[in-house]
């Protein structure tokens, strides 16, 4: 078990040393740190998001750095305080949609048969419902509340990683590794989790990535509609009431520009960040940028149709 746990230790901070190197890696984990750190600390430092602290809509100005909302409440501290929320829910649902995935994938693509047929008809089946709709028509039925935007995200979101997962697992269930597995009498619980899971770590990382920017726009998006609970401190329910508030047609753009760029920047955070795993996690991609750094060192213009076996040979 310690032998384990130091094995993972060093994977840990081998991974941790290759997101310092690489720029794009490291620009998406600056971002998303300065969020976390905010979504953790900030809430301590500002006022109470839902204070009347002066009149409504007031442009920016020294004593509200984000001027005010249109009921008259300070615009940075319900920016900052909702960045608490809007995080907590993505990441969660970014895990949630992934370990449901896998559950669901893995065990049809790991046990096949009757089991691969009935779950891949399963997700097959939610596929094919567009998800943004199918969470709108679920969340109207369903009570208001951080909870139920956490459900329905989920409910629309599972279905393509679990695709996703049983095409890999396919892949690897015929894998040497896994037939002397088999031969050796493990169980299938360790099989999966200890022989095929940690072969696909890249993978679950990038849709764990992927599934939080979905579930933080797409739970912006709803509560923008509506359909979130208006009373909560969310970077979706700012822009509901910058909308109800009719901000865009009476120019108080501090109310929602501020909401929007945030959003912006946590996607592009997190988008730089998996570009930066999948360069990281994949041989060839590493190779690809390596020989196009090799032309540019020799003073070549390196183009898009790159050979990238072109790497391995040698060029005097």
């Amino acid at each position: 078990m310690s032998g384990r746990r130091h094995s993972a230790i060093a994977g840990l901070a081998a991974w941790a040393d290759a997101v310092r190197h690489d720029k794009r890696a490291a620009a998406g984990a600056w971002i998303i740190g300065f969020f976390i750190l905010l979504a953790v600390f900030g809430p301590l430092i500002v006022n109470d998001p839902n204070e009347l602290v002066g009149m409504p809509l007031q442009p920016p100005s020294a004593e509200h750095l984000l001027g005010t909302t249109g009921q008259g409440q300070d615009v940075l501290a319900q920016l900052v305080v909702g960045t608490r929320s809007s995080l907590l829910i993505g990441f969660s649902v970014g895990l949630t949609v992934v370990f449901v995935g896998a559950l669901i994938g893995v065990t049809a693509g790991y046990l096949g048969g009757r089991v691969d047929a009935v779950l891949s008809l399963l997700f097959n089946v939610f596929l094919v419902i567009p998800g943004l709709p199918l969470a709108i028509v679920i969340a109207a039925y369903l009570p208001a509340g951080p909870l139920t935007i956490g459900f329905v995200l989920v409910i629309a979101g599972w279905a393509w990683n679990a695709r996703v997962l049983r095409a890999q697992t396919l892949a690897h269930r015929n894998r040497d590794f896994v037939s002397a597995a088999i031969v050796a009498g493990e169980s299938n619980w360790r099989i999966v989790t200890a022989e095929i899971l940690p072969n696909m770590t890249s993978l679950l990382v990038s849709q764990v990535i992927g599934g939080t920017v979905y579930a933080i726009g797409a739970q912006v998006g709803l509560e923008f509609l509506g359909l979130g609970d208006v009373s909560a401190v969310t970077w979706g329910t700012n822009l509901y009431w910058a909308q109800n508030d009719s901000a865009l047609l009476t120019g108080a753009w501090w109310t929602f520009a501020p909401t929007g760029l945030c959003v912006a920047l946590v996607g592009f955070g997190l988008t730089m960040l998996n570009s930066g795993f999948d360069e990281i996690t994949n041989p060839r991609l590493r190779l690809q940028r390596a020989w196009r750094a090799y032309l540019i060192k020799r003073g070549e213009r390196p183009g898009r149709s790159t050979p990238v076996v072109a790497a391995g040979e040698d060029h005097a």
